[in-house]
Formats: C-alpha cells, structure tokens, sequence
C-alpha cells in the first residue's frame, strides 16, 4: 500500500476474509473426490516443535478448499483455495489427508517428480481477488506458471 489509509483498508479486508487467495499445487497420489473441504485446527507439532499440525492442543481453525484440476498416474493437480491464513496451511492440510505437496522437504515425502528434478516443493500462489481501498472495484490478479512447474505437468500423462 502506498499510505496508511489504504493499508489499513486492506488489513479489514484481511481481518473480514474478504481477500480471496488460490493457490496450485502437485500432490503426492490420486485424489479420488472432485471438490471437497479440509477442516482440521492447525497448531505447533507436539513431537516436532519447529513444524505444524493438525492438532486439537493449542491449535486454531484452519479452513481449506480444494478442487481437482487433473490426475495423473501418481499425481493430482489441485486449486486450492484458503478460508483462513495460518502458518503452513495447504501444507499441513494436505499432508493431514494423505497428499503432501510434491518436492515438500517438510511435510512432504521430498520426492521429486521430474527429469530434471525439480528443485522446489510444486506450491504455486495462483490468484488474488480483492476490493480496491479507493475505486471499490474488485482486482483479480494472476500470477502464471512458472516454467519449471510447467515442464512438470508437460511430463505428465493424464488419467
């Protein structure tokens, strides 16, 4: 933001959830529902206290919708999209349901998916929708692929 009063708009905008953020990402297995929700309390890892967790003690609610965009042989392209922000959410959300983020060293298994492997976890910040402070109009913004994530899917087969 360039002053004050816009920043504060868009920290109320933060606080109401009214900012919608998507994200893609490559995760480990086939994803056999469409669409669906993960609703699980976020918090520290009791055993692993530098990670996070799905846990009852001492977490808060996390929100994630997800929805497939492609299956592959040993793969699922999602567009997931967050209700609530906290720390590490997709990651932990989709490692809770069986499906890290391919190239996760964290949550995931680490494995790499491609020739040349890729260097990173496949988590991509896709979109960003939200309400200008001053004009009011709603900004939707776009971030392409990157074209190593892209040479990813270009390997890939789909089901």
């Amino acid at each position: 933001a360039k002053n004050a009063r816009t920043q504060a708009a868009l920290i109320e905008q933060m606080r109401r959830h009214e900012i919608v953020k998507r994200y893609l990402a490559l995760v480990e297995g086939v994803v056999s529902v469409d669409n669906g929700s993960i609703d699980a309390p976020i918090g520290r890892d009791p055993r692993h206290r530098q990670r996070m967790a799905v846990t009852a003690t001492g977490s808060k609610d996390a929100l994630t919708y997800f929805r497939v965009l492609e299956r592959f042989q040993h793969h699922t392209l999602l567009l997931l999209q967050l209700e609530t922000g906290r720390t590490h959410q997709i990651r932990v959300h989709l490692k809770a349901i069986g499906h890290p983020i391919v190239g996760d060293p964290v949550y995931g298994s680490g494995n790499m998916c491609s020739t040349p492997p890729l260097n990173r976890q496949f988590l991509h910040a896709f979109q960003l929708n939200f309400t200008h402070p001053t004009t009011g109009k709603v900004l939707e913004l776009e971030a392409p692929l990157p074209e190593d994530l892209t040479f990813v899917l270009l390997q890939k087969s789909s089901l």
